[in-house]
């Protein structure tokens, strides 16, 4: 990024002294909020199965001079998402402004064809690992006295829409979720909000998602 973009920024507002954990965050959405935060001068941690793709955009913010580090993270597993958020802790010396629950996952199928496990690798992906997540970083963001925590929804979580009945339903309790913690966690400082996107053209969407699609509006 140029160094007059940088400056732009600086007049508008800043994150420096600020610290973020985004999910999912080498690819897509989740590519361009650590853009965006690291952009402003947030210090950034985010996590994903691939170890490859980690090293490859971590290096690419590095050269842009963003500080950004990672940890490889399989958020289906709850003993991997209690090591990231020690390993958090950690490189954030125990405070965290900012959650960003941004990964999911999604499987195109007619409602009567979902199995159990599509049920358990949808539900576990995109309700229970954000919902834990939030229950694990509840100590950090209370620490930092300013907590944020953005879940990326979908527009399909309000509007019904073919072949993702359950990616639908968990966006749905995602938007509840928000309401909740929202309400139990002011007292903490720590405020809760929901981003709910319609279409999205990245490249995720463009190479998994939108091939099998017949519908104009597709799901974030």
């Amino acid at each position: 990024m140029a160094e007059t973009e940088l400056g732009c920024r600086d007049q508008r507002w800043s994150l420096k002294g600020r610290t973020a954990l985004v999910t999912g965050g080498t690819r897509g959405i989740g590519y361009a909020i650590v853009e965006e935060l690291a952009g402003f001068g947030a210090r950034v941690h985010i996590c994903s199965r691939n170890e490859k793709e980690l090293k490859e955009r971590t290096e690419e913010w590095k050269s842009k001079g963003f500080d950004v580090s990672f940890s490889v993270c399989d958020l289906t597993s709850r003993a991997q998402r209690e090591k990231l958020i020690d390993t958090v802790s950690s490189v954030f010396d125990g405070k965290l402004n900012i959650l960003v629950n941004n990964a999911a996952t999604v499987r195109l199928k007619n409602c009567l064809n979902y199995n159990m496990e599509d049920y358990s690798t949808i539900t576990t992906t995109n309700l229970e690992s954000p919902y834990h997540l939030c229950q694990l970083s509840h100590p950090l963001l209370k620490a930092s006295g300013n907590g944020s925590i953005v879940f990326i929804s979908s527009i399909a979580g309000e509007v019904a829409l073919p072949m993702i009945s359950l990616y639908a339903a968990t966006k749905g309790a995602i938007n509840q979720l928000t309401k909740n913690l929202a309400c139990e966690w002011a007292q903490d400082n720590i405020r809760a909000n929901t981003v709910s996107p319609s279409g999205t053209r990245t490249s995720v969407m463009q190479e998994s998602v939108l091939p099998h699609l017949s519908v104009t509006h597709a799901l974030s």
